[in-house]
């Protein structure tokens, strides 16, 4: 698949044309629907998906799922088609075709099913559904994330590989087709709530905050000892292995890293102008500064079901009842506090502001090598410290194949690439936290 628009295009969309220019104003004249929004799930068994379909659970007469599509929970994917009834389902696993297929085979309601690859794409262009949500992890997110945006669907984006590896490509095609990239996760979701209605160039800096994960309160010292339970104990979040051990690694919100760069990206923040604060609590999901010095914060419970309510309803606020939403009370809350990041707890700032500053194929690199890592760290096949220096030396490697216009193949080439790198490194036994 080719750019949408010449080289030199591509770079001018990606300086001067984000997702959302620093504010964001509804659209007059925006298609006000009929009925509940028909929405598709790309990775409706992960944690993004099940709590999606929580929220539709909650008000079924705002939204309805037209198709889903999963990896390989062919049990629990049996049971969302018998609650929701979506029109398609898709198994990525066509091994287990004939695995959904009995487990449906009592229920009164059949969907089309089309197994693998194809038809998770053909999930997220279904031509009823007006909003996708990607929830699938990893560049495997971005081929069905293009093919929604080339059918003129919504994004509600919960993969970070479709701009953090893709964004050259994927910014100036949503523009293409006229498609809104809006941010599922909680910290770019509460920078996009913060920018409504800004005026144009209001924006002055955008802060995102961290939880600083599992060893937040551990000594340097100790994180050679950090086993795979440890890393999974998140002390806020109900997230998945992977997201909850980049939380513990800072791999996440790395200066420059991959919220920084989602960030740069989404909303036209110069990367010296994103800045990371260790927030434990997690109230504040994150905030701005304004030109005239203002910081404006969204703040609410952890819990990932509001930032995607809020991408779903946008540009509308949909009710919340008390008993499935509690409501924030900053009093029996107490206090909020917050501190710089440590950059040798988490060398992975270092690296990933470095993989930002070059760019191009750069930073799918870091992502895709970040995520093998992690995979192998959960397997354990490699020792925490090792998720850092698999990542550097993954990165090291790619500098002399460094594409800086990336096509849609390069970005998938070299995703693939450093799976396949990062996965034959061999470490020695013990690594220890290099200093900034």
């Amino acid at each position: 698949m080719e750019n949408p628009l010449p080289g030199e295009l591509v770079v001018l969309f990606n300086r001067l044309l984000p997702a959302w220019p620093g504010r964001a104003v509804a659209e007059q004249g925006r298609k006000v629907l009929d009925g509940p929004k028909p929405i598709s799930i790309v990775g409706s068994t992960g944690s993004i998906g099940t709590q999606t379909l929580d929220i539709v659970a909650e008000n079924p007469d705002k939204f309805r799922v037209v198709a889903l599509a999963a990896g390989s929970n062919v049990t629990l994917l049996a049971e969302q088609v018998k609650t929701f009834r979506p029109q398609l389902v898709a198994v990525r696993n066509e091994s287990l075709l004939n695995e959904l297929k009995e487990a449906l085979a009592d229920a009164d309601y059949k969907p089309e099913i089309i197994p693998g690859e194809q038809g998770v794409v053909e999930v997220a262009r279904h031509p009823d559904a007006v909003t996708v949500v990607t929830g699938i992890v990893g560049c495997a997110g971005l081929k069905p994330t293009v093919a929604a945006i080339e059918a003129g669907k919504d994004i509600a984006l919960a993969n970070k590989e479709t701009l953090i590896a893709g964004g050259p490509f994927v910014l100036p095609l949503a523009r293409k087709h006229n498609v809104k990239i809006l941010p599922a996760d909680s910290e770019h979701s509460a920078i996009f709530q913060c920018i409504q209605g800004l005026p144009e160039g209001a924006l002055r800096r955008v802060i995102l905050t961290a939880s600083g994960g599992a060893f937040r309160d551990w000594p340097v010292e100790k994180l050679k000892d950090v086993k795979v339970a440890d890393a999974l104990k998140h002390p806020n979040w109900n997230m998945g292995k992977k997201i909850t051990v980049d939380s513990a690694t800072l791999f996440n919100k790395a200066r420059s890293g991959l919220e920084v760069i989602e960030a740069h990206y989404l909303f036209g923040a110069e990367y010296d102008d994103i800045e990371i604060v260790i927030h434990p609590q997690s109230i504040i999901h994150s905030m701005i500064e304004t030109q005239d010095s203002s910081v404006i914060a969204q703040l609410g419970w952890p819990d990932m079901r509001l930032p995607i309510l809020y991408t779903l309803s946008w540009p509308d606020r949909i009710y919340c009842s008390e008993i499935t939403w509690p409501r924030l009370d900053l009093c029996k809350l107490g206090s909020l506090t917050f501190k710089a990041p440590d950059n040798v707890k988490y060398p992975s700032m270092d690296l990933a502001y470095a993989a930002g500053r070059a760019g191009g194929t750069m930073t799918g690199v870091l992502s895709a090598a970040n995520e093998k890592a992690v995979e192998m760290f959960i397997d354990e096949k490699i020792e925490y410290l090792d998720i850092f220096k698999v990542v550097e030396l993954t990165c090291e490697k790619h500098q002399a194949e460094l594409v800086t216009q990336p096509s849609l193949e390069d970005i998938i080439h070299y995703d693939l690439w450093a799976r396949k790198y990062a996965g034959n490194i061999k470490l020695p036994s013990s690594l220890s936290p290099v200093p900034a």
